[in-house]
């Protein structure tokens, strides 16, 4: 059976049309949200200073997740997760008559996730973003390298691959991408494992349950049972970024 031409472009068109709407279904199909998706609207961590005994197993379960490369150059450096001294963590705290033990503690930093974050209003690319559950994120494709937000950040969590990151590791997790070299990088809060019900790695790996991750939003949640009952500090809040992690001390 032959068509007309009428009746061919008719056709066409309806095809057409149809087309994206079945893209569409695809699409939404395939990223649908896990049904195990831990739900949260204010992602926070608490890090109880007096359990943390500076073992790094936090940093290394971390690291090794999300390949981060260890470069091996402290001027070049890529990190997710590090350890600072009192004095370093809270330079604004910290005085002469700071308690001793308090001097001598580990202080494990990271990205604080905050609900102002400086990072975010000085990229141009729009590379980083703040989700609405508060999880600072980096798309890591729209990211040109610049380092603006290296600038803006005044807590030192990003870093740049200054080289070709899989040049430096050991084993790769297929599970989490790769960098390349030129991008920024930094702590997401183990968005992926969020999505799939599970608790970020560091919490995890933490043995002494010095870590305590959950929303602030809910007042029956752990973290925030934890930072009623106990003093906490935040670092830097001079800047008005809001941190989003707390330290028990």
């Amino acid at each position: 059976m032959s068509l007309s031409r009428k009746d061919f472009l008719k056709a066409a068109v309806c095809t057409i049309g149809l087309a994206p709407l079945a893209i569409m279904a695809a699409s939404s199909a395939r990223t649908a949200p896990d049904p195990r998706a831990l739900q949260g609207a204010s992602w926070a961590m608490a890090v109880d200073t007096t359990k943390c005994t500076g073992c790094n197993e936090c940093a290394v379960a971390c690291h090794k997740g999300h390949n981060v490369p260890n470069v091996g150059n402290s001027k070049q450096e890529v990190k997710w997760i590090w350890q600072e001294n009192y004095e370093g963590a809270f330079p604004e705290l910290s005085h002469n008559y700071v308690d001793e033990g308090m001097k001598k503690r580990p202080f494990m930093l990271l990205c604080n996730h905050c609900e102002n974050p400086t990072c975010v209003k000085v990229c141009p690319t729009q590379a980083t973003f703040r989700r609405p559950d508060g999880i600072v994120m980096m798309d890591y494709h729209r990211c040109i390298g610049c380092r603006y937000c290296m600038t803006g950040c005044p807590y030192g969590a990003r870093s740049l691959n200054f080289n070709e990151p899989r040049d430096f590791l050991k084993e790769i997790n297929p599970e989490f991408p790769t960098r390349v070299k030129g991008v920024v990088e930094k702590c997401n809060f183990c968005e992926e494992r969020l999505a799939i019900g599970k608790k970020p790695l560091c919490v995890e790996a933490c043995r002494y349950q010095a870590l305590t991750f959950g929303d602030l939003a809910d007042a029956n949640s752990e973290i925030r049972k934890l930072l009623n009952d106990h003093p906490s500090q935040q670092r830097k809040l001079s800047f008005g970024t809001k941190p989003k992690v707390f330290y028990i001390v």
